[in-house]
């Protein structure tokens, strides 16, 4: 089968294709096969394929094969969040790589995945869309849970204008709280529609904070980094607050009673089954930026780093 090697730390250029044999039903105790339609470009993948996480990754060195996001039918009959799940079925989930370290991932056609990982994909939802959701949704779920903040209280969040950040936007609207979104100019109106109160132009941390100041003066009850700008946002926060990281780098020394909790998504199959339903039903928005084939996987990686074009990279497999 057809499969994008990391071929060593670097830039898009170590990207390259490769093939390996397809794996065979049974071939990995307690895991199912997936054939997959669409695999999504995550930072996560960026970030590992640049060497930023090799200190996570242990001993597990290049080649290997990259991806989380996936959506495509199942190979192999698996348990559900809600019931059986029959080969064929539509699915859609993510690998959480960094944990795994198996450094099988999901630039593939075919994967071996643990059943929790999965979720039906509804019928109205196309696989593009699909492996759009699951890493970026969940993380936002996940990480708005750690927060603990209660409707009324105030959330900025960075990358506001990115993956993460529109699912958070909106997950914490429909929370309660009051967002003020972080995101490129331009993107104001639709940040809005998302459910944010107020916008800020994204750049250096110092403006940042001068803009949010004029909207929220006394600071923030959180912070939802998904820009991963790190400590400069921390002057955000007002005392006794929370700040949700989502890379372990960039996570602040805590200070001023401020809670930092280090977010890295783990599958939730539940979660991601009413995420995707809400997707279906237009309760939660997503947005496809590019759709390329796998061979260009390396464009698709640079496109991802200029960072401009609002929404998830999709790779057709």
């Amino acid at each position: 089968m057809r499969v994008v090697e990391v071929t060593a730390y670097g830039g898009p250029e170590v990207l390259r294709m490769a093939r390996r044999p397809e794996p065979e039903a049974g071939e990995a105790p307690g895991k199912v096969r997936v054939r997959l339609n669409a695999a999504g470009v995550t930072v996560a993948d960026l970030r590992i394929r640049a060497g930023l996480y090799v200190h996570e990754t242990g001993d597990l060195r290049p080649p290997f094969v990259l991806g989380t996001d996936f959506a495509g039918k199942l190979l192999d009959p698996a348990p559900g969040p809600e019931g059986s799940l029959p080969a064929g079925t539509r699915v859609a989930g993510f690998i959480p790589w960094l944990r795994e370290l198996t450094g099988h991932g999901t630039y593939a056609e075919v994967v071996q995945v643990d059943p929790e990982w999965l979720a039906p994909v509804p019928d109205d939802v196309d696989f593009t869309a699909a492996a759009s959701v699951p890493l970026a949704a969940v993380t936002a779920r996940q990480a708005l849970d750690r927060l603990l903040l209660t409707p009324g209280a105030t959330l900025l969040v960075t990358g506001a204008s990115g993956v993460v950040g529109r699912f958070a936007v909106q997950m914490a609207a429909t929370a309660g709280l009051e967002v003020v979104a972080v995101g490129y100019e331009g993107d104001e109106s639709e940040l809005k529609v998302l459910g944010a109160k107020h916008c800020v132009t994204r750049g250096e941390p110092a403006d940042v904070l001068r803009q949010l100041l004029d909207h929220v003066p006394d600071r923030v009850d959180g912070v939802f980094d998904g820009a991963l700008v790190g400590p400069p946002m921390l002057a955000a926060v007002k005392d006794g607050g929370v700040f949700a990281a989502l890379a372990p780098d960039r996570a602040p020394h805590p200070e001023r009673d401020i809670r930092v909790e280090t977010v890295l998504a783990e599958p939730d199959p539940r979660a991601l089954t009413t995420i995707l339903r809400q997707v279906a039903d237009r309760e939660l928005i997503t947005r496809v930026a590019d759709v390329m084939p796998l061979e260009e996987v390396a464009e698709a990686h640079r496109r991802a780093e200029a960072g401009r074009r609002p929404g998830r990279i999709v790779l057709l497999i």
